[in-house]
């Protein structure tokens, strides 16, 4: 199994960081993004785990081009998924996981990072949508809906939430969210065989 990764936004994209907090900090998050991912695929690999980060540049990469970027990579590896990982804004707080809309292959995989969420982030909110019988809630995020692999998009707490952002700027909230998509890897290799 591979796992194609998207570290969703990029430095120049507009409106999406903390706000400042009064110790001066601040939390941008195409580097929020782009830390968990590298966190993550050096975990990976020492897992033997291939993976493909669809978006090494810093800069942004539009939605269309990131999700041709995927399908050509699916094309010739049909063993994978992808993994998008965000973190979010708009004054709420928890984790949550996203699929496109409907019954699809994602919700399994889905499941699994939301299993893992519960144990890795024991003092945050795993905000779900049970209305279907399963924990992903569903969007028509572009990511999602036009990428032909199954696909689940993360995220990882309110970069607009004191206590949320607090933790994610730390290096043991990162630490946390990595392992976190870590052990949703190894659950989806453990259902997969």
């Amino acid at each position: 199994m591979k796992v194609i990764i998207d570290n969703g936004h990029g430095i120049d994209t507009k409106g999406k960081q903390s706000p400042e907090w009064d110790d001066g900090s601040q939390l941008f998050e195409w580097e929020f993004n782009r830390d968990i991912v590298n966190r993550l695929s050096d975990l990976l690999n020492e897992q033997g785990i291939y993976n493909f980060l669809i978006v090494p540049e810093d800069k942004d990469v539009s939605l269309k081009d990131r999700v041709k970027r995927i399908n050509a990579f699916y094309k010739n590896n049909p063993d994978s998924f992808l993994l998008s990982i965000h973190a979010n804004a708009g004054g709420g707080t928890g984790w949550e996981v996203f699929t496109s809309k409907g019954e699809t292959r994602s919700d399994a995989i889905a499941e699994c990072f939301a299993e893992s969420a519960k144990i890795h982030l024991p003092d945050f909110r795993i905000r779900k949508d049970m209305l279907d019988g399963d924990s992903d809630k569903e969007a028509n995020f572009y990511i999602l809906k036009h990428t032909h692999c199954p696909a689940v998009l993360t995220e990882n707490l309110f970069m607009d939430t004191k206590k949320d952002c607090q933790f994610i700027m730390s290096e043991s909230g990162r630490d946390a969210i990595a392992k976190l998509h870590l052990d949703g890897i190894l659950r989806v290799i453990m259902v997969r065989n």
